[in-house]
């Protein structure tokens, strides 16, 4: 059968079954292009387009540049601000949500960049006269100024995927000085990966090198991170995992990594713990 027949074939299908199908394998691929989708569907890469783009607005899948990416995929490295947004959204928010309930009023944090911290930001609303200091260029337009008494966004070169920056933690004193000595009291991290053996660890040296050196300059660390990055070791470790005070998660860790976070000292924050209404201390306890 010809290319030209066999897509009449296929285009005469159910349009609802071949997007059922189409669905589930960008789900079991968890990205993938137009062009090997349409070899896999035998179809136009226009018809594709088409139905990568309704699968889109229904809230299936994220449509990407030439290709889709799984609501429930792990992000590539150089997979871009935007989509990593619309992945595990919902967990995100759980995370931002009781990030937040640590943070007190007149609290100085450093907030690393990432869409896990985002979602911190926009429930930092009711907070007043933070001191936030980050390395992300979004974090600004996302928190509520009437949440802020000052915001420092860190300088050095931009990751563009990510809209943050990556360079030394400091603030300038002059423009021909030293940078200040800064300390926070708590530094929220959001991290790629979380493993027993390897701790937290994520896919970029430098930025590992920068999400370190916050944690070194803060009263208390919390570690945001989805259950899709339990057990995974990425290439740039962070810190062992009792570097952190609080992991904050959606969902409960699986047992062994619990029990090494137990022995780490780490108080694990979900939906179904009991720390719910614990917060930080404040700088004078």
């Amino acid at each position: 059968m010809s290319a030209s027949a066999s897509e009449g074939v296929a285009t005469r299908r159910l349009p609802a079954g071949r997007k059922a199908e189409l669905a589930a394998y960008v789900a079991e691929a968890g990205e993938v292009t137009v062009a090997r989708l349409a070899e896999h569907f035998d179809v136009s890469p226009d018809t594709i387009r088409r139905d990568l783009d309704q699968l889109d607005a229904d809230g299936v899948l994220i449509r990407t540049h030439g290709g889709a990416v799984s609501l429930t995929a792990n992000p590539r490295p150089d997979t871009g601000l935007d989509v990593r947004l619309r992945l595990r959204a919902d967990a995100k928010e759980v995370i931002g949500q009781l990030a937040a309930t640590l943070v007190e009023d007149n609290a100085a944090l450093m907030v690393n960049g990432g869409t896990t911290t985002l979602a911190l930001a926009r429930h930092l609303r009711d907070r007043r006269d933070l001191t936030i200091a980050t390395n992300s260029l979004r974090l600004p337009a996302e928190i509520s100024p009437q949440s802020i008494r000052d915001l420092y966004v860190f300088g050095g070169s931009v990751r563009l995927t990510a809209q943050a920056t990556v360079g030394p933690v400091g603030i300038p004193m002059s423009v021909s000085g030293g940078d200040l000595d800064i300390r926070c009291d708590l530094a929220f991290i959001g991290v790629g990966a979380v493993s027993a053996d390897s701790g937290y660890s994520t896919s970029n040296l430098s930025e590992a090198s920068m999400m370190a050196e916050m944690m070194r300059r803060a009263s208390r660390v919390a570690v945001l991170a989805d259950s899709s990055k339990f057990g995974r070791r990425l290439f740039a470790q962070i810190a062992e995992l009792d570097r952190a005070d609080y992991l904050i998660t959606e969902v409960a860790p699986p047992e062994a990594l619990q029990d090494a976070l137990d022995r780490s000292g780490v108080r694990v924050l979900h939906p179904g713990s009991v720390d719910l209404a614990v917060h930080a201390p404040t700088t004078e306890d």
